[in-house]
């Protein structure tokens, strides 16, 4: 199963897609991609240990090159978090993949399916200010609504947290 969980800054997307994952799996991966720039990344990346905390999951940190990423096991689930952060290490970054981005992380998302019963992806939704912004943002808001695109096509669910609330996009309908 494929999920994408989107939402604006704290919305709660990730307590969502960490409620997701536990209630599918018992065997859980957390994939960090945020690097720790700066006193307001290391207090994210606290927070959101602080919430994994007790949950059982195993977590990696992995900002760049989703593909190459050794996983010596299958898991139940996987969470990826977050895609926003990964696309912009891999286009900003030195070692990242630039103008192969979008390929880059959909060949990732693919190594992580074929690694785990449950993926479920946080992402930012961050399309509806309307402001205009220098050319390199304008490119990462494209690449960003092109990896949501694809994902959502591929996707067995589609979830937007908008304060708190979990509202679902796409639902895959059971019989």
């Amino acid at each position: 199963m494929l999920v994408l969980v989107t939402g604006g800054a704290a919305s709660g997307k990730s307590e969502h897609a960490e409620k997701i994952v536990c209630a599918r799996a018992h065997s859980k991966l957390y994939l960090a991609t945020m690097q720790p720039f700066g006193k307001s990344a290391r207090a994210r990346i606290a927070r959101h240990r602080k919430l994994r905390e007790g949950k059982g999951f195993h977590t990696v940190e992995r900002s760049l090159d989703l593909k190459g990423l050794q996983i010596d096991r299958h898991y139940d689930g996987i969470l990826l978090e977050d895609l926003g952060n990964l696309l912009a290490n891999e286009i900003f970054s030195p070692d990242g993949t630039a103008q192969n981005c979008v390929k880059s992380i959909l060949d990732g998302v693919k190594k992580l399916k074929s690694c785990c019963d449950t993926l479920v992806i946080v992402s930012n939704e961050i399309f509806s200010d309307g402001g205009s912004y220098p050319q390199e943002t304008e490119n990462y808001l494209q690449k960003l609504a092109e990896l949501h695109e694809k994902i959502t096509r591929d996707a067995d669910a589609v979830y937007e947290s908008v304060c708190g609330i979990l509202l679902p996009i796409k639902e895959v309908k059971t019989r």
